[in-house]
């Protein structure tokens, strides 16, 4: 049974809740102040950083379930998907492929953090370490937590200092470090494969071919440089698009 439809049977077996309108201390009214400070105002993040509060609903990922973690310990894009689609909206869950609108905006700035659950030690663990991978998970950053439930008095110079570039940098950093950790830990057999494949097939199998794109990691889909590889080269690869893993060009 797909996850949305699991969700709308437990909401009817009244198994489920629907989030109220304040999680952790938190209103939508107050994330939305939040985000517009940072030039992040789109419903959908906003949404997506509600359902990140939930530490009503226990994790939909079954092991976390099983240690008593909530939604928001820990929630993969299907998860926020469809909290924000069929729990908040009471409609269908968002794209998934939407979430370079919806997550990347907030990670990008370290409003989120990526996890990976481990799901033979039902634990999250920094970063993002297979590519593509159902356990890859987000929750809210401690530090941005904090701001959404500071007091009206103190969330502006707490907000100010956060999002400074100097500061935004440093968490990224550290993030990034903590991934690597975990990415040596959990070992990433498809991103060697995919490297393999570019930097010894193609260029003993396939003389005369380009390598345009490789989707390798659960970061930025297509970098500048790619993108500008496949404008050359007259490809556009839309939202709605398959995202291959490595595209080719002669």
């Amino acid at each position: 049974m797909k996850l949305e439809d699991k969700l709308r049977s437990d909401i009817t077996a009244k198994k489920l809740q629907r989030p109220p309108n304040t999680l952790q201390g938190v209103t939508k009214e107050r994330i939305a102040e939040v985000l517009q400070a940072l030039d992040r105002t789109s419903r959908d993040q906003i949404d997506a950083v509600f359902a990140l509060l939930d530490d009503i609903n226990p994790s939909w990922f079954y092991e976390a379930a099983e240690k008593g973690l909530k939604v928001c310990h820990g929630a993969s894009t299907a998860h926020i998907a469809c909290h924000v689609g069929v729990l908040q909206r009471n409609a269908g869950k968002l794209d998934r492929e939407g979430r370079d609108y919806w997550l990347k905006p907030l990670w990008e700035i370290g409003a989120l953090e990526k996890l990976y659950f481990d799901s033979e030690t039902a634990e999250f663990l920094p970063g993002h370490p297979v590519p593509k991978s159902p356990n890859s998970a987000y929750r809210i950053a401690p530090a941005f937590l904090q701001i959404l439930k500071a007091p009206d008095a103190d969330r502006k110079a707490l907000l100010a200092a956060w999002a400074s570039e100097e500061a935004i940098r440093a968490r990224l950093q550290v993030q990034a470090a903590l991934a690597e950790t975990t990415r040596a830990k959990v070992g990433t057999p498809h991103m060697e494969l995919i490297t393999a494949a570019a930097q010894v097939y193609v260029p003993n199998f396939l003389p005369g071919f380009d390598v345009l794109y490789i989707d390798a990691t659960d970061g930025q889909r297509v970098t500048p440089a790619q993108e500008q590889a496949m404008q050359k080269a007259g490809i556009t690869i839309q939202l709605g698009d398959s995202m291959p893993d490595i595209l080719l060009w002669n």
